[in-house]
């Protein structure tokens, strides 16, 4: 009976301790190749650091866009490292192991693709801005009724300094999405101003006038493409828009200008005497089914008579 029992316990021990031999003697046998892997990995950490440097060394002289730069090298430095992974595994005799490290990668990536996608979709249109290049640091722009200066842009999203003093982070992915202006791209920029005068003045003089005005104003560009037009009659006016162009964004700023404009007008319609009017009503007591005025100041002295 004890021998029985000796016998069983002894069997599972020994095909224990066979299991423990044969791992021994793999291990023993790999200690070369894991020296070797050991090796590889220095060898393409090296690599990849030096590879990346390069890249930006290079690149710096081609162009000044450091998101791409930065992703470039980042991508470079990951696929050297990844065929030294490779080939590490290859050494190691663990191709089948790799095979299912990829197959769990791919099915956590589409997971996070679809837990991520607006950061994707982000980091996408980043690069495409980055190739693109639609807008640069220090352009003014305006998108969704937000304007302001490009401070710095990233692979995620670019930052504007609004005229009031406040950072906006906004998406790339709307960059791509949504119309946007830049006003930095053409360096100039056009500025209207709409203006009315009274009935009783000369078009011909006002016209005069105004161009006159504007062409001698400091800071206006491509004068021969001033454009003066009459626009409506209006209830006490006639209306008309002035439209000239200045170097932008630059000095005189937009507003500046706008501001110097106005006042010059406004001046030299005061020397001309040429009238800016007030709206005006016109009250008609004399429409059928009314009362004339002369009559109801009768009635009104009728009224005090009676009162007295």
């Amino acid at each position: 009976m004890i021998q029985d029992i000796q016998e069983q316990v002894a069997e599972p021990v020994q095909t224990i301790v066979q299991k423990l031999e044969g791992w021994l003697d793999s291990f023993i046998s790999l200690i070369p190749n894991m020296a070797v892997t050991l090796l590889l990995l220095v060898i393409f950490l090296v690599l990849a650091k030096f590879g990346s440097k390069l890249f930006k060394k290079l690149f710096s002289k081609t162009s000044n866009n450091k998101a791409l730069e930065q992703l470039f090298s980042t991508v470079i430095y990951a696929a050297i490292l990844s065929i030294g992974l490779f080939i590490m595994l290859g050494v190691l005799g663990l191709n089948k192991a790799l095979t299912s490290i990829l197959a769990g990668i791919g099915v956590i990536g589409l997971a996070l693709g679809f837990a991520f996608q607006d950061i994707a979709a982000n980091f996408l249109s980043g690069i495409i801005l980055a190739f693109r290049r639609p807008f640069k640091i220090g352009d003014i722009i305006e998108t969704k009724d937000i304007m302001g200066k490009v401070t710095r842009t990233n692979l995620r999203d670019t930052v504007i300094e609004t005229f009031q003093g406040q950072e906006v982070y906004i998406p790339n992915k709307d960059f791509l999405q949504h119309a946007f202006y830049n006003f930095s791209a053409l360096e100039k920029r056009r500025i209207d101003i709409a203006v009315g005068v009274s009935y009783a003045d000369d078009l011909d003089q006002v016209e005069e006038v105004v161009l006159g005005v504007i062409k001698n104003l400091d800071g206006i560009i491509d004068k021969d493409n001033i454009v003066f037009d009459y626009a409506e009659f209006d209830t006490s006016s006639i209306n008309f828009n002035i439209r000239f162009w200045i170097k932008y964004p630059g000095d005189p700023n937009y507003f500046n200008m706008k501001s110097k404009a106005i006042k010059a007008i406004k001046s030299a319609f005061h020397e001309q005497d040429i009238t800016i009017p007030f709206p005006i009503r016109t009250l008609d007591f004399g429409i059928k089914g009314g009362q004339k005025l002369s009559q109801m100041e009768l009635n009104m002295n009728g009224a005090t008579k009676d009162v007295n």
